[in-house]
C-alpha cells in the first residue's frame, strides 16, 4: 500500500468512497474545487486501486483541519486510514500548526475511538451539525504544548 498525492484521475473513485462512507457527501464539485484551491489531498493505493483518501488544510492561522478521511469499506482494517492520518498529521506538523481539528458524527463511536488512538481529544459537541440532525463531536490534536486555541 502506498500513500500518494491525489490527482484529478482519482476524483471519481474518491467520490465513490465518500458516498459509501458518509450519509452526507460534500459533492463531487466541492472535491474538485478544494483540490484546485490547493488543499492537502492524499490517497491510499493498494494493488493499483485507490482505497482511501484524506483532505486537510490550514484553517485559521495556526490550526490544521482534517476535512474528510475515508476508506473503502471493503479495505478497512488494513491500515490505510492510519497511514493517511499519520501522513496528514506529519505534513501539518511541519507547517508549525498548533492544533489539528476535525469533526465526527456523535454516533460514530468507531471513528471517535480511532482518533483517540492518535491522542485527539474531545473539545465540544455541536448539536444539529449535520443535515440529518445529528451532532458533531469536535476533536483536536494539540501539536505544540501551550498553544491550544479554539477552532
Amino acid at each position: 500500500m502506498i500513500i500518494r498525492k491525489f490527482n484529478p484521475n482519482d476524483l471519481k473513485r474518491v467520490f465513490e468512497i465518500e458516498n459509501m462512507s458518509f450519509d452526507q457527501s460534500y459533492g463531487i464539485k466541492m472535491f474538485q474545487q478544494l483540490y484546485e484551491m490547493g488543499i492537502g489531498f492524499l490517497v491510499a493505493e493498494h494493488e493499483g486501486h485507490v482505497i482511501g483518501y484524506v483532505m486537510f488544510w490550514i484553517k485559521y492561522e495556526f490550526n490544521g483541519h482534517i476535512i474528510s478521511i475515508a476508506v473503502d469499506e471493503n479495505y478497512r482494517r488494513l491500515g490505510a486510514g492510519t497511514k493517511l492520518l499519520v501522513k496528514a498529521i506529519s505534513i501539518l506538523s511541519m507547517l508549525n500548526i498548533d492544533n489539528i481539528y476535525l469533526e465526527v458524527n456523535e454516533h460514530n463511536d468507531g471513528a471517535i475511538e480511532f482518533y483517540r488512538r492518535f491522542n485527539f481529544q474531545i473539545d465540544r459537541t455541536v448539536p444539529n451539525y449535520y443535515a440529518s440532525g445529528d451532532g458533531a463531536v469536535i476533536m483536536y490534536l494539540p501539536l505544540r504544548k501551550g498553544h491550544i486555541s479554539s477552532n
